[in-house]
Protein backbone atom coordinates (compact mmCIF):
# COMPACT_ATOMS: atom_id res chain seq x y z
CA UNK A 1 0.00 0.00 0.00
CA UNK A 2 1.25 3.49 -0.85
CA UNK A 3 2.38 5.53 2.15
CA UNK A 4 0.12 8.54 1.77
CA UNK A 5 0.79 11.95 3.27
CA UNK A 6 -1.04 15.24 2.96
CA UNK A 7 1.66 16.55 0.65
CA UNK A 8 1.52 13.47 -1.58
CA UNK A 9 -2.27 13.68 -1.79
CA UNK A 10 -2.22 17.38 -2.72
CA UNK A 11 0.35 16.70 -5.43
CA UNK A 12 -1.70 13.79 -6.81
CA UNK A 13 -4.84 15.93 -7.12
CA UNK A 14 -3.00 18.84 -8.71
CA UNK A 15 -1.34 16.45 -11.14
CA UNK A 16 -4.72 15.00 -12.15
CA UNK A 17 -6.04 18.51 -12.76
CA UNK A 18 -3.01 19.57 -14.78
CA UNK A 19 -3.16 16.45 -16.97
CA UNK A 20 -6.99 16.51 -17.25
CA UNK A 21 -6.87 12.88 -16.16
CA UNK A 22 -9.41 11.79 -13.57
CA UNK A 23 -8.43 9.24 -10.97
CA UNK A 24 -9.94 7.01 -8.31
CA UNK A 25 -10.80 8.45 -4.90
CA UNK A 26 -7.96 8.87 -2.44
CA UNK A 27 -9.87 6.74 0.06
CA UNK A 28 -9.56 3.72 -2.25
CA UNK A 29 -5.83 3.81 -1.52
CA UNK A 30 -5.84 5.73 1.77
CA UNK A 31 -8.80 4.25 3.67
CA UNK A 32 -7.78 5.94 6.93
CA UNK A 33 -8.11 9.43 5.44
CA UNK A 34 -10.36 11.33 7.85
CA UNK A 35 -12.07 14.69 7.57
CA UNK A 36 -9.52 16.63 9.60
CA UNK A 37 -6.65 15.29 7.51
CA UNK A 38 -8.63 15.95 4.33
CA UNK A 39 -8.82 19.64 5.23
CA UNK A 40 -5.05 19.60 5.72
CA UNK A 41 -4.72 18.19 2.19
CA UNK A 42 -7.02 20.95 0.93
CA UNK A 43 -4.94 23.63 2.62
CA UNK A 44 -1.72 22.21 1.16
CA UNK A 45 -3.30 22.09 -2.28
CA UNK A 46 -4.25 25.76 -2.08
CA UNK A 47 -0.83 26.65 -0.67
CA UNK A 48 0.66 25.14 -3.83
CA UNK A 49 -1.61 27.41 -5.91
CA UNK A 50 -0.62 30.48 -3.93
CA UNK A 51 3.02 29.52 -4.27
CA UNK A 52 2.51 29.43 -8.03
CA UNK A 53 1.20 33.01 -8.02
CA UNK A 54 -2.53 32.63 -7.39
CA UNK A 55 -4.35 34.68 -4.75
CA UNK A 56 -7.13 33.49 -2.46
CA UNK A 57 -10.23 35.58 -3.19
CA UNK A 58 -12.90 33.75 -1.23
CA UNK A 59 -14.52 30.52 -0.24
CA UNK A 60 -17.21 28.21 -1.47
CA UNK A 61 -19.55 25.93 0.38
CA UNK A 62 -20.55 22.43 -0.61
CA UNK A 63 -23.21 20.03 0.60
CA UNK A 64 -25.46 22.90 1.63
CA UNK A 65 -28.71 21.10 0.84
CA UNK A 66 -30.27 18.77 3.41
CA UNK A 67 -30.60 16.02 0.81
CA UNK A 68 -26.89 16.17 -0.06
CA UNK A 69 -25.93 16.10 3.62
CA UNK A 70 -28.07 13.05 4.29
CA UNK A 71 -26.58 11.30 1.26
CA UNK A 72 -23.04 11.95 2.50
CA UNK A 73 -23.83 11.31 6.15
CA UNK A 74 -23.01 14.79 7.48
CA UNK A 75 -25.00 17.49 9.26
CA UNK A 76 -23.17 20.60 8.05
CA UNK A 77 -21.72 21.97 4.79
CA UNK A 78 -18.07 21.77 3.85
CA UNK A 79 -15.84 24.70 2.95
CA UNK A 80 -13.24 25.12 0.21
CA UNK A 81 -11.08 27.85 -1.29
CA UNK A 82 -11.44 30.09 -4.33
CA UNK A 83 -8.49 31.76 -6.06
CA UNK A 84 -8.31 34.49 -8.67
CA UNK A 85 -7.37 31.91 -11.33
CA UNK A 86 -10.80 30.30 -10.86
CA UNK A 87 -12.77 33.49 -11.51
CA UNK A 88 -14.17 33.50 -15.05
CA UNK A 89 -15.19 36.95 -16.35
CA UNK A 90 -18.86 37.18 -17.28
CA UNK A 91 -19.36 36.32 -20.93
CA UNK A 92 -16.09 34.43 -21.25
CA UNK A 93 -16.66 30.78 -22.23
CA UNK A 94 -15.67 27.93 -19.96
CA UNK A 95 -12.27 26.62 -21.16
CA UNK A 96 -13.24 22.99 -21.66
CA UNK A 97 -9.73 22.11 -22.78
CA UNK A 98 -8.53 22.87 -19.24
CA UNK A 99 -11.14 20.78 -17.42
CA UNK A 100 -12.06 17.11 -17.08
CA UNK A 101 -15.86 16.78 -16.85
CA UNK A 102 -17.27 20.16 -15.76
CA UNK A 103 -20.75 20.73 -14.46
CA UNK A 104 -22.54 24.01 -13.68
CA UNK A 105 -24.79 24.92 -10.78
CA UNK A 106 -26.49 28.24 -9.92
CA UNK A 107 -25.65 29.93 -6.62
CA UNK A 108 -26.32 32.98 -4.51
CA UNK A 109 -23.05 34.82 -3.87
CA UNK A 110 -21.99 37.28 -1.18
CA UNK A 111 -19.28 39.90 -1.49
CA UNK A 112 -18.04 40.83 1.97
CA UNK A 113 -17.69 44.43 3.06
CA UNK A 114 -15.87 43.68 6.29
CA UNK A 115 -14.09 40.85 8.06
CA UNK A 116 -16.30 38.06 9.39
CA UNK A 117 -14.91 35.77 12.04
CA UNK A 118 -16.51 33.13 14.22
CA UNK A 119 -17.36 31.55 16.50
CA UNK A 120 -20.90 32.59 17.29
CA UNK A 121 -21.74 34.15 13.94
CA UNK A 122 -25.48 34.10 13.18
CA UNK A 123 -27.29 34.65 9.91
CA UNK A 124 -28.08 38.21 11.00
CA UNK A 125 -24.51 39.11 11.97
CA UNK A 126 -23.25 37.42 8.80
CA UNK A 127 -25.51 39.56 6.60
CA UNK A 128 -24.33 42.68 8.41
CA UNK A 129 -20.84 41.99 7.02
CA UNK A 130 -22.10 41.68 3.43
CA UNK A 131 -21.56 44.50 0.98
CA UNK A 132 -23.58 43.07 -1.92
CA UNK A 133 -25.43 39.96 -3.04
CA UNK A 134 -25.05 38.57 -6.57
CA UNK A 135 -26.24 35.74 -8.70
CA UNK A 136 -23.52 33.37 -9.74
CA UNK A 137 -22.64 30.11 -11.39
CA UNK A 138 -20.06 27.63 -10.20
CA UNK A 139 -18.29 25.24 -12.55
CA UNK A 140 -17.40 22.16 -10.53
CA UNK A 141 -14.94 19.62 -11.90
CA UNK A 142 -14.10 16.71 -9.62
CA UNK A 143 -10.71 15.14 -10.14
CA UNK A 144 -12.32 11.77 -9.38
CA UNK A 145 -13.74 9.49 -12.05
CA UNK A 146 -17.53 9.83 -12.47
CA UNK A 147 -17.68 12.20 -9.48
CA UNK A 148 -17.37 9.13 -7.22
CA UNK A 149 -15.99 10.02 -3.80
CA UNK A 150 -16.42 9.79 -0.06
CA UNK A 151 -16.64 12.93 2.07
CA UNK A 152 -12.88 13.11 2.86
CA UNK A 153 -12.12 12.77 -0.85
CA UNK A 154 -14.20 15.76 -1.90
CA UNK A 155 -12.88 17.90 0.96
CA UNK A 156 -9.29 17.08 -0.02
CA UNK A 157 -10.14 17.93 -3.64
CA UNK A 158 -11.16 21.46 -2.59
CA UNK A 159 -14.82 20.56 -3.08
CA UNK A 160 -14.40 20.08 -6.85
CA UNK A 161 -13.66 23.79 -7.30
CA UNK A 162 -12.79 24.75 -10.88
CA UNK A 163 -14.30 28.05 -12.08
CA UNK A 164 -16.81 30.60 -10.80
CA UNK A 165 -18.79 33.30 -12.58
CA UNK A 166 -20.12 36.31 -10.66
CA UNK A 167 -23.22 38.16 -11.82
CA UNK A 168 -22.48 41.76 -12.72
CA UNK A 169 -25.28 43.33 -10.68
CA UNK A 170 -24.77 43.55 -6.92
CA UNK A 171 -27.78 44.14 -4.67
CA UNK A 172 -27.57 45.36 -1.04
CA UNK A 173 -28.74 42.60 1.31
CA UNK A 174 -31.23 44.85 3.11
CA UNK A 175 -34.73 44.12 1.90
CA UNK A 176 -33.85 40.85 0.16
CA UNK A 177 -35.65 37.68 1.21
CA UNK A 178 -32.89 35.27 0.28
CA UNK A 179 -34.84 32.18 1.31
CA UNK A 180 -37.49 33.09 -1.27
CA UNK A 181 -35.09 34.30 -3.99
CA UNK A 182 -36.01 32.06 -6.93
CA UNK A 183 -33.85 30.74 -9.73
CA UNK A 184 -34.75 29.17 -13.06
CA UNK A 185 -32.01 27.06 -14.63
CA UNK A 186 -32.15 26.93 -18.44
CA UNK A 187 -30.12 24.89 -20.90
CA UNK A 188 -30.24 26.23 -24.46
CA UNK A 189 -33.39 28.17 -23.58
CA UNK A 190 -35.25 25.27 -21.98
CA UNK A 191 -36.01 25.33 -18.26
CA UNK A 192 -34.52 22.18 -16.71
CA UNK A 193 -34.70 22.98 -12.98
CA UNK A 194 -35.73 25.58 -10.45
CA UNK A 195 -35.16 26.35 -6.79
CA UNK A 196 -35.23 29.05 -4.16
CA UNK A 197 -32.58 30.15 -1.72
CA UNK A 198 -34.21 27.95 0.89
CA UNK A 199 -32.46 25.03 -0.82
CA UNK A 200 -29.19 26.37 0.62
CA UNK A 201 -29.19 25.51 4.32
CA UNK A 202 -32.68 27.00 4.64
CA UNK A 203 -31.25 30.43 3.81
CA UNK A 204 -27.92 31.37 2.17
CA UNK A 205 -27.20 33.66 5.13
CA UNK A 206 -27.16 30.57 7.34
CA UNK A 207 -24.58 29.05 5.00
CA UNK A 208 -22.45 32.19 5.29
CA UNK A 209 -22.61 32.03 9.08
CA UNK A 210 -21.68 28.35 9.04
CA UNK A 211 -18.69 29.11 6.84
CA UNK A 212 -17.42 31.77 9.25
CA UNK A 213 -17.87 29.49 12.25
CA UNK A 214 -16.27 26.49 10.54
CA UNK A 215 -13.23 28.51 9.48
CA UNK A 216 -12.87 29.85 13.03
CA UNK A 217 -12.29 26.28 14.21
CA UNK A 218 -9.13 26.40 12.06
CA UNK A 219 -8.24 29.92 13.31
CA UNK A 220 -9.29 31.46 9.98
CA UNK A 221 -11.73 34.21 8.99
CA UNK A 222 -13.58 35.55 5.96
CA UNK A 223 -11.83 38.69 4.74
CA UNK A 224 -13.16 41.98 3.29
CA UNK A 225 -13.74 41.84 -0.46
CA UNK A 226 -13.91 38.04 -0.53
CA UNK A 227 -16.49 36.17 -2.54
CA UNK A 228 -18.57 33.54 -0.79
CA UNK A 229 -20.34 31.10 -3.10
CA UNK A 230 -23.00 29.61 -0.85
CA UNK A 231 -23.72 26.30 -2.59
CA UNK A 232 -25.67 24.88 -5.47
CA UNK A 233 -29.40 25.62 -5.53
CA UNK A 234 -30.18 22.90 -8.07
CA UNK A 235 -28.48 19.79 -9.37
CA UNK A 236 -25.44 20.56 -11.48
CA UNK A 237 -25.73 20.13 -15.25
CA UNK A 238 -22.87 19.14 -17.57
CA UNK A 239 -21.37 21.88 -19.73
CA UNK A 240 -20.20 20.91 -23.21
CA UNK A 241 -19.04 22.79 -26.28
CA UNK A 242 -21.71 25.19 -27.54
CA UNK A 243 -24.13 24.51 -24.70
CA UNK A 244 -25.56 27.64 -23.09
CA UNK A 245 -26.58 27.44 -19.44
CA UNK A 246 -28.44 30.38 -17.89
CA UNK A 247 -29.52 30.94 -14.32
CA UNK A 248 -32.22 33.61 -14.03
CA UNK A 249 -33.01 34.97 -10.57
CA UNK A 250 -35.94 36.97 -9.23
CA UNK A 251 -34.05 40.08 -8.07
CA UNK A 252 -30.38 39.28 -8.59
CA UNK A 253 -30.38 39.24 -12.40
CA UNK A 254 -29.04 36.41 -14.51
CA UNK A 255 -25.77 34.74 -15.36
CA UNK A 256 -24.94 32.68 -18.45
CA UNK A 257 -22.21 30.09 -18.92
CA UNK A 258 -21.23 28.70 -22.33
CA UNK A 259 -18.90 25.82 -23.09
CA UNK A 260 -16.11 26.34 -25.62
Amino acid sequence: MTDWTTDRAADALLDAEARRADRGPLTDEWPDLDLRTAYEVQDRLVSRRVGAGEEVVGVKLGLTSRAEQQRMGVDAPLTAWLTDAMVLPAGEPVPLDELIHPRVEPEIVFVLGRRLRGPGVTAATALAAVESVHCGAEVIDSRYTDFRFALPDVVADNASAARVVLGSTGVPPAGLDLALEACLLQVDGEVVDSATGAAVQGNPAEALALAANALAERDLALEPGWLVFTGGMTDAVPVTSGKQITAEFTRLGSVTVTGS
